[in-house]
């Protein structure tokens, strides 16, 4: 007997300390948590310090030179992100894509190939992920195969312990070309595709705006310096960009299981489009969108700057909206069934439940410009 209850209490701890490898390895695992289903496009710093010299990664730092503070992580490229934005004078659109064939141009000039695994970073301060997703959304675009994002920028290099360089690497110019067959162009949507989406059971539009700017209370100006109209895309729920953050010191990514609290009602089976003021925002949203594995999605990238216009003619609105579903991944039955049961017994004293669904055609259209 007391035999059997020392083999039982050697073999417990074993148990338990192989639970506690095995966690750790899937929390480790690709980098900041392969719990996410798609955890291949988030690493950590501490991965990428093991990872640093391997053949065919090619770090990439996205900064602006009016952000750069003369840091790099060691073996960086500088390819500031906003060699992929221009200005249409002519259509009086600020901070365009620069398109399919320019954008190829810029990477294959920044000595970027086709099969290298592109890691990209930016700044906490500044950033918070949202312009290095900008040139991950373009990678997507051009259906690059092997891209991430360094959760908490350099900023999670530093905090690590971890060397900088005040030098970044000059990698010599290569062509870049990604086949027709596997590029993917509907990633990229435009005011036209949008609008004739509206009310389509198929499709909903996440606002990654803050609040202000989504119910009309802040307004933004368009290239020519006018105001540009209030309110937001009629059916378009608001999801503010900085939400997907843990905090605003640090601002990494929310562990799967918070993303899937914060996107709760969100519809896995209808395509997502996602917009902010110029498409910058809207790139983050995009990225978190993948990592969550929601597919399809697009980035209306013009976002606000083309649907404000007041010549477009583009409706809008100010009623709050909701998501109207639960159906993300890793979302157990049981969860969306109580999800749906909390909503339906909130009443009328429940804020959110006097919210018009996603998709629904009431709350107006206040707005159709000019």
């Amino acid at each position: 007997m007391n035999r059997k209850c020392s083999v039982r209490y050697f073999i417990i701890p074993i148990i338990l300390l192989s639970a506690l490898v095995w966690s750790l390895s899937l929390a480790l695992g690709s980098g900041s948590g392969a719990a996410y289903p798609n955890a291949q496009f988030i690493v950590s710093a501490e991965w990428l310090k093991q990872h640093l010299a391997d053949e065919g990664l090619v770090v990439v730092d996205v900064r602006e030179e009016k952000y750069f503070d003369g840091d790099v992580i060691p073996g960086a490229v500088r390819l500031p992100w906003s060699e992929f934005r221009y200005d249409d004078i002519d259509r009086n659109l600020g901070e365009k894509f620069v398109g399919l064939d320019k954008a190829q141009q810029v990477l294959g000039k920044h000595g970027i190939a086709r099969s290298d695994k592109v890691l990209l970073y930016d700044s906490v301060e500044r950033d918070g992920g949202a312009t290095a997703s900008y040139i991950f959304w373009v990678l997507d675009l051009l259906g690059h195969e092997q891209m991430m994002l360094l959760d908490g920028g350099i900023d999670s290099w530093r905090v690590a312990g971890f060397e900088t360089a005040k030098t970044p690497i000059q990698r010599d110019p290569v062509l870049y070309q990604a086949p027709s067959g596997e590029m993917k162009p509907w990633v990229l949507a435009d005011g036209e595709f949008v609008y004739r989406r509206l009310g389509d059971p198929m499709y909903q539009i996440i606002d990654v705006r803050s609040r202000e700017e989504y119910i009309g209370e802040k307004g933004s100006l368009d290239l020519r310096g006018e105001p540009l109209k209030l309110g937001h895309i009629p059916t378009a729920v608001n999801m503010d960009y900085r939400l997907n953050w843990t905090d605003e010191k640090h601002k990494k990514l929310k562990p799967y299981a918070d993303l899937r609290t914060l996107y709760r009602g969100l519809d896995s089976n209808r395509a997502v489009i996602v917009y902010c003021d110029s498409g910058r925002r809207g790139s983050f949203g995009y990225f978190v969108m993948r990592v969550m594995g929601i597919q399809p999605v697009m980035s209306y990238e013009a976002s606000w700057k083309e649907w404000g216009v007041p010549d477009r003619f583009y409706p809008v609105e100010l009623v709050e909206r909701r998501f109207g579903s639960d159906t993300l991944p890793g979302v157990s039955e049981t969860a969306v069934d109580e999800g749906r049961r909390v909503r339906s017994e909130a009443g009328s004293g429940d804020a959110d439940s006097r919210l018009p669904a996603s998709g629904s055609p009431k709350g107006g259209y206040v707005s159709c410009g000019g």
